[in-house]
């Protein structure tokens, strides 16, 4: 994985859902993302600020917990097909920057994010922001990785961790690599989850 501008995540959006966790059209695989949602998010529905969104997976499993999601994708492209995703739903979607929400004033219960803070410039600064966005009592769910061996890429579950230290109140590593239902098959680099409470 490498930082890509829009354009390409534009090119990418139409063939974006093949990936097995990114479209979660295996239903192991869904039920595998759906069951992880449960246990990160609220038990009763929540706002819900989805960054980084995509095509809108991961949202959809939110709404159909109950959850009232905005979803924020840089992509137009992506936006649509979240949109498409979610039509019906209590959902919005907005083109922007994960990085600086176009949300105004609105606050939200949980943050989820899937594989954006480590393409960020300034991981800190944009944690920063995300803290507050997010009510007192609410949380942050992250979803991470360090991938590749020769020139590895994205950011370690420590590294996370210390930067949430002083931001939040609690924050709990999942550790996601060995849990293959989530990605359709074994994988051998780092992924985890970071649950933290603000």
């Amino acid at each position: 994985m490498t930082k890509r501008p829009r354009r390409v995540w534009d090119a990418a959006a139409a063939a974006f859902d093949e990936e097995p966790d990114h479209g979660l059209r295996d239903p192991t695989v869904r039920a595998a993302w759906a069951r992880r949602l449960r246990a990160w998010l609220p038990e009763r529905g929540c706002d819900l600020l989805d960054l980084g969104c995509g095509t809108g997976s991961l949202s959809l499993l939110a709404a159909e917990q109950g959850h009232r999601v905005t979803g924020v994708d840089l992509s137009p492209s992506m936006i649509d097909l979240a949109r498409a995703k979610l039509a019906g739903r209590d959902a919005v979607f907005l083109r922007g920057d994960a990085a600086a929400p176009p949300v105004g004033e609105q606050r939200f219960d949980t943050l989820l994010v899937r594989h954006v803070l480590w393409t960020l410039p300034d991981p800190a600064r944009v944690l920063r922001h995300w803290r507050g966005l997010v009510r007192p009592g609410g949380r942050l769910v992250l979803v991470e990785g360090v991938w590749g061996s020769v020139t590895p890429v994205g950011i370690p579950a420590d590294r996370l961790t210390a930067l949430l230290a002083p931001l939040t109140e609690h924050a709990r590593v999942e550790r996601l690599s060995q849990d293959a239902g989530l990605w359709g098959g074994a994988v051998t680099d780092e992924r985890y989850a970071v649950v933290a409470t603000v």
